[in-house]
Formats: C-alpha cells, structure tokens, sequence
C-alpha cells in the first residue's frame, strides 16, 4: 500500500471548489498585489492568533526576518534560540546581523529548555526566539518572565503551530497571542498551506506592527515615499485567496490530526524500539508532524520506503553543527538532546485524510522491522 508522507490531492479533492472560487474572484479582479484578499485573512488569522495585528508577508522565513529587523539589533547582539529546528530560525539572526546563541532542548518534548535559556541570557541578549515544535507549544509560561525581568524581546516561531493552545494560569492561550511578536507559515506543507510561500506577522504591540508593515513594502506606507530601507515581502493576494477557502477547515483537520496521532499511539504500543511523541499535559498539540524516536532509524526509513510509506527526518543535522555556523564555536556534545534526537527521530504521515487502514499499514511496517511485537 502506497502511503505518502502528506497527501496534498487529497485534500484539494475535498475543498477544491471552494478554493478556486476565491482563486477565481481575485483573477477577476486583476487585484494581485496586497488588497481586499489579504487584508481579510490578516483580520482572520490575527483572530486565531487572539492578536491585535496581523501584516501578510511573503514567506514564513519573512514573517520571522521582519520582526528582527524591526528590534534594530546591532553587530554582536544575540538572540536566543533551539538548535533543533529549520534552518530559518537561526539564519534570520544572522541575516540581521545578530548572533544566534544555541541552547538544547528538552528531551520530551524537544522544545526549548527554559533553564537552559536563563543560563545563555548575557549582556548582549536582546531577544529569546522559541519554536513551538512540530505543533505543540514552548513552555511561555517559564520564558516570558525571564524576558521580562530582563527587558528582552520574545519572538515565538509559530511557523509550525497554527491553532496550538497552551493552558496558562488555567487559561488556554494561542500560539503568536503571548509574545512581542509570532511568526506564522503558510508553505504548502503546514496544516494551513497555501499554493505557493506565503507567511504572516501577528503581534499585539501597535509599535511593532507600524513598523513591519512598513518593512514588508520597501520601508514606506505611502507609494514612492520611504522612511527607511525595507523589503519586498507581501502576500499575494492569489495566496491569501487560497487560505480564505481553507481556513475555515483548520479546525476540523487540527483534530482529525490529533485523532491520527492517538491512533498510532495505540498501534505502536510496547514497541520498545520506539517513543512515541509524548504531550505536555498543558498543551494542546496540533501534529504539525508526528515524529518519533526509533532504533536503528536510517535502517528503518529505508524499509518503510522501500514499502512505499513516506517519511522524513526533522532534522538531520542540528544547527550548531551545520558548517555555515561554523563561525559561531559550538561542537559536537555541546547540547546532547538536540544531537540524540537528530540521530533518532522520524516523522511519519499524519495528514487529516490519512485512513485507517493506511495507519495499520505503517505500523505493521514498523512491526515488521522490529520482529513483529504487537501492541500490549
């Protein structure tokens, strides 16, 4: 049985009508650039965000440049963050000239360690980024009273985690409503896709909002006036019309999701060769991905494809290792969790049209490797 890592036809089978009705609208409109469409999926998501702003830009990569850019960092000024996670995250700091300060993650979760992030907090840390890894949220709780007493910025990357929750002080709080400010992505993989890079800027500091909105359009509100250098980062209007159609559907694939995962929970159980992902109890997890921790994982990947099931290694080399942050003087062993779960970890497919039956698939493959032990 073939069953691919995410099944993005089947999806647009599902909704493509409504999808290319809006598509349909804004080809009529010849209106591309920025208008209608992407002013009202700003006022939508910053409503999922429980934000007061939401500015539409070009990439998820953008959507966490921006903000950086917007903290006017100066040359030796660190922010903190994962060394576990894409590599935009970390090549943002840099591209704004900062210096990216590594800290490990926790082993069950595989978020950032919030004792580890009080530990790195020098006198040139001006901001901590946190990743809400593969859809389940960052500890805020923990981080963002080390931010304050320290006068610094908190950037949640939120890329993966559209619709995560977190309960604080026994209330829910959505992933981008916490922080200075949260990035979002809408690459066609992420449980909210669109056809093409799209990303979005949500926060509820009205300085900081004025201030990236300005950046995505060349420095300048008005046409041809420009207060400083920006970019060239906004939705397209065409993207932001694909989102419209699906965002009403994010609800519903969140928890088919969840129901995938819990699923394969049980069909895995008592393999002791593999983890399952585990939740924090304080959170409520989207499955971005569902990635567990295997033995002999490349030697796994390899018979689950060669038995036509996708999979994927987020990620295989973690960032203080990689050879463009060289420069930066970690080695390996210095964040011993990040390079065991590089070593060990692999998605499976969890997308929300993923059936039953392709699931029993994947886990009598796993089974299959591991000599066949069924679940207690």
């Amino acid at each position: 049985m073939n069953v691919p890592l995410l099944d993005l036809k089947a999806q647009h089978a599902a909704i493509g009508a409504d999808v290319m009705e809006r598509v349909r609208a804004v080809v009529e409109s010849q209106a591309f650039i920025l208008g209608q469409p992407v002013q009202e999926l700003e006022e939508r998501i910053a409503e999922v965000s429980r934000a007061r702003h939401a500015i539409g830009v070009a990439s998820g990569t953008d959507a966490l440049l921006l903000p950086l850019r917007a903290l006017d960092l100066a040359p030796g000024d660190e922010v903190i963050t994962t060394p576990f996670t894409f590599f935009a995250t970390a090549g943002t700091i840099h591209n704004v000239g900062a210096r990216p300060v590594f800290v490990d993650v926790d082993p069950v979760t595989w978020n950032i360690d919030p004792e580890g992030v009080a530990a790195a907090i020098g006198s040139r840390t001006r901001a901590i980024m946190p990743v809400h890894l593969f859809g389940q949220m960052a500890p805020l709780e923990r981080l963002l009273p080390l931010a304050a007493t320290k006068g610094l910025a908190v950037i949640e990357d939120a890329c993966q985690a559209i619709g995560a929750r977190r309960k604080m002080e026994g209330t829910w709080r959505a992933a981008g409503e916490l922080g200075t400010v949260s990035s979002l992505s809408f690459f066609p993989t992420k449980n909210l896709g669109g056809w093409g890079d799209g990303g979005m800027i949500v926060t509820s500091d009205d300085r900081m909002h004025e201030r990236c909105r300005r950046l995505r359009t060349h420095g300048g509100i008005r046409t041809y006036h420009h207060d400083e250098v920006g970019f060239n980062s906004r939705l397209d209007a065409l993207q932001a019309a694909v989102l419209l159609a699906k965002l009403p559907h994010l609800p519903a694939w969140s928890a088919a999701r969840g129901r995938n995962a819990a699923r394969y929970d049980a069909l895995l159980a008592g393999l002791d060769a593999v983890r399952t992902p585990v939740t924090d109890p304080l959170n409520e997890h989207i499955f971005h991905q569902y990635v567990i921790e295997a033995d002999r994982r490349d030697a796994l990947q390899a018979h689950l494809t060669a038995r036509g099931i996708g999979t994927s290694i987020y990620y295989p080399v973690p960032l203080h290792l990689q050879p463009c942050f060289a420069y930066l003087g970690y080695r390996a062993g210095q964040f011993p969790v990040a390079e065991a779960a590089a070593r060990r970890v692999l998605a499976l497919p969890c997308y929300p049209e993923l059936t039953e039956a392709q699931q029993a698939c994947v886990a009598r493959c796993i089974r299959e490797f591991f000599g066949r032990q069924e679940p207690l």
